[in-house]
């Protein structure tokens, strides 16, 4: 699970499991296997940087 920040400056906790892709159309928008999306200030590459750090401590450093 990764904290994320909506546009309304709230946080928000998603499975990063369940990313199907993200998108910057300039706002990043994260879409999920569900089919919902949601719209989030970080970008993308800050995700993907969180996802990493959230699998590491997950499954440790050499994955």
């Amino acid at each position: 699970m990764i904290d994320v920040t909506r546009l309304n400056d709230k946080i928000l906790t998603v499975n990063c499991d369940l990313i199907e892709f993200i998108e910057e159309t300039p706002d990043t928008v994260i879409t999920f296997t569900t089919g919902t999306k949601i719209v989030v200030r970080e970008s993308a590459e800050e995700i993907k940087e969180k996802i990493i750090l959230y699998k590491q401590t997950i499954y440790g450093k050499n994955m």
